[in-house]
């Protein structure tokens, strides 16, 4: 069996890593393309894990176009040389045309319901999209709406340990409250238009964060200089084991304060338009508190609170919660590939 695996964004390599380690350990042949975006080469260097990159992620209407049109191109290529059985990826906006051209059972996984142009892009192309069952929109094509969230891929106690080493790495004691805060570069396409917190927001943000524990900010583009000593240094690879260890997430990352809240951390999550899985993350599990920008003192305060009252066992008891309503979402992928539904 040859299954090709696309990568837009570094998180997607957390998300199918343990598919791949299963399927090539049954003798599968696994390939995966991806873009030159953010930490995703340092990611794979630091996961042993080779990717085949071309084209690369930089900001504006005119050069998503270009992009878009020369990893098609190269991915066309790459398709009709390796012959997969199936293909995957999350987003899908590059490989599900291909799919559908060369006549390939193409699944496609998602959760940013905003990402109108990327979702035009895959949607009617792939043989068939899934979808946590808490994805706000409706879907006009073939779907499936599964009971999960795409962290649960990688962050189930099944596939993950945390590794308390990390905390020596950084410089952390054993129980030191510390929070990790993530500032996005609003550059995706699904962005365009939207902004997350101002600089001064940013500034007391950590100001009020570190009255309460240290912090470490993990950051797409650049901080104010007043926050540059917070910037978080350390192994790409690692830094699920050191939020498994934190008080709190705080920030502009739905992707991290839903990691967050698999592991049992809560999280403080700042954006204009917010996400399905967040909501319910909110509202079923109270592990994650949505804030719009303009919200940006009560966003602030209540991470504050947090800290303030915090108690490890009753957040961790909210996360195995969680993971217990749940489903084993790679266990979900296997079956996928293994079964290839629809195609």
């Amino acid at each position: 069996m040859r299954v090709l695996i696309d990568l837009q964004h570094p998180t997607h390599l957390h998300f199918f890593r343990r598919l791949a380690d299963r399927l090539m350990s049954e003798g599968a042949e696994v390939r995966f393309t991806g873009r030159d975006k953010d930490i995703l080469v340092a990611l794979a260097e630091s996961l042993g894990v080779e990717v085949e990159i071309f084209g690369k992620a930089r900001n504006g209407p005119w050069n998503l176009g270009r992009e878009l049109l020369y990893r098609e191109r190269r991915l066309y290529r790459i398709v009709r040389e390796f012959r997969p059985d199936v293909m995957l990826a999350i987003a899908g906006t590059y490989v599900s045309l291909v799919g559908w051209l060369r006549g390939i059972p193409t699944y496609v996984f998602y959760d940013t319901e905003h990402a109108t142009l990327s979702n035009m892009l895959a949607y009617p192309f792939c043989t068939c999209v899934y979808v946590p069952r808490c994805y706000r929109k409706p879907i006009r094509w073939r779907h499936v709406r599964y009971n999960g969230y795409q962290e649960l891929a990688y962050l189930h106690p099944r596939y993950f340990t945390p590794d308390p080493s990390v905390l020596e790495e950084v410089g952390i004691e054993p129980e030191e409250l510390f929070s990790i805060v993530r500032f996005v570069g609003w550059g995706a396409a699904h962005d365009i238009g939207l902004h997350g917190l101002r600089p001064q927001s940013k500034i007391k943000a950590v100001h009020e964060l570190s009255k309460r524990g240290r912090v470490l900010i993990s950051s797409e583009g650049p901080l104010p200089p007043e926050l540059e000593q917070y910037r978080l240094r350390i192994d790409v690879g690692r830094i699920h084991h050191l939020m498994a260890h934190a008080a709190l997430v705080f920030g502009e990352s739905a992707t991290m304060c839903s990691e967050g809240a698999v592991l049992g951390v809560p999280g403080v999550y700042v954006d204009p338009i917010g996400r399905g899985y967040t909501d319910e993350q909110e509202r079923l599990y109270g592990l994650v508190t949505n804030f719009t920008p303009a919200r940006h003192e009560e966003a602030i305060a209540k991470g504050a609170s947090i800290l303030r009252d915090y108690s490890r066992q009753d957040w961790r008891a909210k996360g195995r919660q969680l993971v217990a309503d749940k489903i084993d979402v790679t266990e979900m992928l296997y079956r996928i590939v293994m079964e290839r539904p629809y195609a």
